[in-house]
């Protein structure tokens, strides 16, 4: 593990983090992860954040809202199938760690694990949370991604990034 500062390869891992990324949480012995493939990295309040989105409809919804953490992982090689997997099953139906042979290793500053893959990972303890709203979101943008979905909005977690490292 190579400690880095949070904005370390900050080009890369926004672009890789636009495709498909991970996202894991963890809650009285219960661990998912999901694919993100929105987000940002920056500061608000002062602090290194990281701002993850999760539909409220997503399993990782619950875990999150309880265990206030998660860690983000952005992976330097190619996770395809991994992505697939976790992109398309509920981890309340099966273990999508399991299903990938993911090895993960303890967070070096929260209780949720990290995956133990190669890239930058962040570990985040969560500040602010919001649900969006179809009165505040712009018509054009409620139209084309959830509309569809009939309103299953997503949640804004900012999180403070407390830890954050290279995996080879």
């Amino acid at each position: 593990m190579q400690r880095v500062p949070f904005l370390f390869n900050a080009e890369k891992n926004l672009s890789i983090l636009s495709t498909a990324s991970f996202l894991t949480t963890h809650y009285k012995g219960k661990t998912n992860v999901m694919v993100t493939a929105w987000g940002s990295i920056g500061y608000m309040w002062k602090l290194p954040v990281l701002v993850a989105m999760v539909r409220k409809s997503r399993y990782t919804y619950s875990l999150m809202t309880k265990s206030h953490e998660f860690t983000a992982s952005v992976p330097y090689a190619d996770f395809s199938r991994e992505i697939e997997i976790c992109g398309q099953q509920s981890g309340s139906k099966i273990d999508k760690i399991a299903a990938c042979h993911f090895t993960l290793r303890p967070g070096e500053k929260i209780a949720t694990p990290v995956l133990d893959i190669p890239g930058m990972h962040f570990e985040c303890k969560v500040i602010y949370n919001r649900l969006m709203s179809a009165e505040r979101l712009d018509s054009t943008i409620n139209e084309l991604w959830y509309d569809r979905v009939h309103g299953d909005y997503h949640a804004f977690f900012i999180a403070q990034v407390v830890d954050s490292y290279l995996l080879p």
